[in-house]
């Protein structure tokens, strides 16, 4: 320290005592809360999406296996049909022509489909003789469900049985 006339200590100017903060060390501390908040913002998001995709998960199965119960619970010989609003009358047919979302016309695959929000379902019928339920010993159902995420992706889930005929007995004997 340096003496003046007055005999009063003069500090450094390096040792000048500041009270508060300096603008630098308030953008710094801005900067560095932005960066947190950006973060959690971006975490929300990402958590946010994951529920919306377990949700329309969930939900696609739960269609989908109602789909194949209903089918399951059906009569053999009504099959190739559908309650669709379950109110005990049937009002669809299923198809194999080649149209909408059945594939290939004629190949033993029987399509129906139904859209719900935000989810679209696909159900199959094969038959593994014929085109007629009566001719069959065994039908696989299956039951897709296809749905659009958040992020824009396809997701799907998919469920297959296979329904034996009751009624049947079996090939004739070659003789």
């Amino acid at each position: 320290m340096t003496q003046h006339g007055t005999g009063a200590a003069v500090p450094p100017s390096w040792q000048i005592d500041a009270a508060g903060f300096t603008l630098v060390e308030s953008m710094v501390a801005l900067v560095v809360l932005s960066i947190g908040v950006v973060g959690t913002i971006g975490m929300f998001e990402w958590a946010e999406r994951g529920l919306q995709r377990g949700a329309l998960t969930t939900t696609a199965l739960a269609l989908a296996e109602s789909r194949l119960e209903a089918k399951r619970s059906l009569p053999w010989e009504q099959l190739l049909v559908d309650d669709l609003d379950q109110d005990g009358t049937l009002e669809s047919s299923m198809r194999d022509d080649g149209l909408r979302d059945d594939v290939t016309n004629s190949d033993g695959i029987f399509t129906g489909s139904l859209t719900q929000p935000n989810i679209r379902l696909v159900w199959t019928v094969e038959l593994n003789r014929g085109n007629q339920p009566a001719a069959a010993s065994l039908a696989t159902i299956e039951a897709r469900a296809i749905f659009r995420t958040m992020g824009g992706q396809e997701k799907e889930v998919r469920l297959r049985t296979i329904r034996a005929n009751p009624h049947y007995v079996g090939l004739p004997a070659l003789l």
